[in-house]
């Protein structure tokens, strides 16, 4: 299904910026396993929250590394979890990857 294209004004309205993962977990509320994740994106934006089903890396191959994620979408409560940002990846038909 092809969705209905997006104007460029639509795509700048959105804030990606890289950090870096500081601290992982499992998130034992979600239905699915995922991880809450803490993000350095330096001092002008500071350290965000995120929830994510990316449990294909484990929590030692997070630790330092840097992502891209949405910083300007409305915060949204996943199984317990204020998430603050989306990490951004891509999904072939097994995995997520970052």
């Amino acid at each position: 299904m092809i969705e209905k294209p997006i104007d460029y004004s639509d795509f700048e309205k959105v804030k990606m910026v890289t950090g870096t993962i500081i601290e992982a977990k499992i998130n034992p509320k979600a239905r699915k396993p995922a991880y809450v994740i803490k993000i350095d994106f330096g001092r002008e934006i500071g350290i965000k929250t995120s929830s994510a089903q990316i449990t294909n890396y484990s929590i030692e191959e997070l630790i330092n590394r840097q992502i891209v994620a949405v910083i300007n979408f409305e915060k949204k409560n996943i199984a317990g979890v204020e998430s603050e940002v989306l990490i951004l990846g891509a999904v072939n038909k097994d995995n997520s990857i970052l």
